[in-house]
């Protein structure tokens, strides 16, 4: 607190945008204090504890579409997604295989396991490789800071040909990954499904069973129902390779899940809330989609 008060008065911000977490709590408190406007921004279909909590100090309310926080109808909420990077933009899927120097004959399955990685996906990739390369498919998986080391390995396919596959600790290049993809296993983090709607790729998405409210849960049921791709539970891993499989080779289901993603990708995030919060740090009325739900009258 004594931190975010000394910050207030030193940068004297116009307004503060705060996206969850614990981190947010001083300076959203502290700037409340110093009548600095508030905006909050929840990316996940579950609110975390942090927006649960601070909303009530906040003027603006980023929420997902159809998502609500119950007891904050007060709020001016604005339905919206979450930004993501500027680099991270869809390429063609040629460029985007030469760039990472991988067959552009074959399939390929990129493997992200969020930005901490994740061992039972890793775990699975390593026991499944060499029946994957066999059918033909290439894999591209990104393990997390120390759960694997960089590295190419090779497998024969089914009519001789080398298949190879990538590992890597970190990438810098999920754009050029998620576009060179025909296809993408990950967990349901709201960043990495922003990153996959706004590359079009196609994703079965292993929820992480122990986020907190289960909110990957709902985040990956969200994008299962607007056509995204699908959803398998951690425990359900035994029949993942045959459902990678079936959905990898199927053209007309990953051209149908590309096309809902195109549909899910229509709004710039970044241009609807900078221009939001440039109207609230100037105290411009907001637009009547945004102006408060109006108490009910007693009859």
């Amino acid at each position: 607190m004594f931190f975010s008060f000394d910050l207030i008065n030193r940068v004297k911000p116009d307004a503060i945008v705060g996206f969850g977490g614990f981190t947010n709590a001083g300076v959203v408190m502290a700037g409340r204090m110093r009548s600095v406007p508030v905006a909050l921004h929840e990316a996940n279909r579950v609110p975390g504890r942090a927006i649960r909590v601070l909303s009530r100090f906040a003027r603006r309310l980023y929420l997902p579409p159809g998502v609500r926080l119950p007891g904050r109808l007060g709020l001016m909420v604005r339905h919206t997604g979450l930004p993501v990077r500027s680099e991270i933009v869809r390429l063609p899927r040629a460029e985007a295989r030469a760039r990472l120097g991988v067959d552009p004959a074959q399939k390929l399955l990129v493997v992200l396991g969020g930005s901490q990685g994740a061992g039972p996906l890793n775990r699975w990739v390593a026991e499944n490789l060499a029946a994957l390369a066999h059918e033909g498919v290439q894999v591209w998986c990104v393990t997390g800071m120390g759960k694997g080391e960089a590295g190419v390995r090779e497998f024969p396919g089914r009519d001789g040909t080398v298949v190879r596959t990538w590992q890597e600790p970190f990438s810098d290049r999920i754009g050029t990954l998620m576009s060179a993809a025909d296809l993408v296993l990950s967990r349901a983090g709201a960043g990495t499904i922003s990153e996959l709607v706004q590359c079009e790729t196609p994703a079965i998405l292993i929820p992480y069973p122990f986020a907190a409210d289960n909110h990957q849960q709902a985040n990956a049921v969200h994008f299962e129902q607007q056509g995204g791709g699908l959803l398998i539970a951690e425990n359900n891993l035994g029949s993942l390779r045959q459902e990678v499989l079936d959905t990898i080779f199927n053209a007309w289901l990953l051209t149908k899940f590309r096309g809902n993603l195109r549909r899910m990708a229509h709004e710039n995030c970044i241009d609807t809330i900078v221009h939001d919060l440039e109207e609230l740090a100037a105290g411009t009325p907001p637009a009547r989609h945004l102006r408060r739900t109006p108490a009910p009258q007693p009859p």
